[in-house]
């Protein structure tokens, strides 16, 4: 027992001894606390829309707004043109979809808020002398004469009054944080950026459709692609009206 008890001491000395000199492991900084990116505010709208007395009845909600806006465009345009033109149903939803969609590869057709051109699409030639007939470009004039006979100034004050519900639909359409104004700009110099093409326009037919001939052109927007069909004369016209539109929904001049 006494050897035991011995040893058990002497074993109990040699580790504290070796606790006691045993280098110490270095002490590290205590680690870093990840840091956590915080988000950014939001920027806001790049054209803000100014705030607008809706009048002496609040707005209507989306789902009942076509009557709304079809007083509002007849007063801009006539009734003769608004009903000729334009289908009268979902149209806040149809003039949304519609210009989101026009500078992508297509847009729905069953989305657009026009009716559709009157008449097949003129053409001239066969072969490889095929192309768009000058006289196509009647088919478009109804529709140009009457984006002329709207005042800018009277657009944008009624743009600005229902604008809540445009604005509601770009949100349903998948853009929760998005501006339906800015959109519409960008469109618009979108559409003022469209070439101008040579006239006649070269045409083919790979398939059933025709097509432009030119590989350029043909993987243009849907929307230039509209603006070229309408003819160099009208595609004018039009260009002259979207610059006077754009002026009056947005204080930033359009990019050079």
């Amino acid at each position: 027992m006494i050897r035991i008890a011995v040893l058990v001491a002497i074993a109990a000395a040699i580790a504290g001894a070796t606790w006691y000199f045993w280098p110490s492991p270095p002490l590290l900084p205590p680690a870093a606390t990840p840091a956590f990116a915080v988000p950014a505010p939001p920027t806001g709208p790049v054209h803000p829309v100014p705030a607008v007395d809706p009048g002496p009845k609040p707005l209507p909600t989306l789902r009942e707004s076509d009557a709304t806006l079809l007083e509002a465009l007849v007063g801009l345009a006539g009734a003769g043109p608004i009903a000729n033109l334009l289908f009268p149903e979902d149209l806040v939803r149809r003039i949304v979809a519609t210009i989101d969609n026009l500078p992508r590869e297509a847009y729905a057709a069953r989305l657009n808020p026009a009716r559709p051109v009157p008449g097949p699409m003129k053409i001239t030639g066969k072969g490889d002398s095929l192309a768009i007939a000058p006289g196509n470009a009647a088919r478009y004039e109804p529709y140009v004469r009457a984006l002329e006979g709207v005042d800018p100034k009277r657009l944008a004050a009624t743009y600005f009054r229902l604008y809540p519900l445009f604005q509601q639909a770009y949100v349903e359409l998948g853009y929760p944080n998005g501006y339906f104004n800015d959109r519409v700009v960008e469109v618009i110099d979108h559409l003022l950026d469209a070439p101008d093409a040579e006239v006649p326009v070269a045409l083919a037919v790979p398939h059933v459709l025709y097509e432009y001939a030119d590989p350029d052109l043909e993987g243009l927007s849907a929307g230039r692609k509209l603006m070229m069909r309408m003819g160099t004369r009208n595609e004018s016209r039009v260009k002259a009206r979207l610059r006077a539109i754009r002026a009056e929904l947005s204080e930033n001049p359009p990019p050079r």
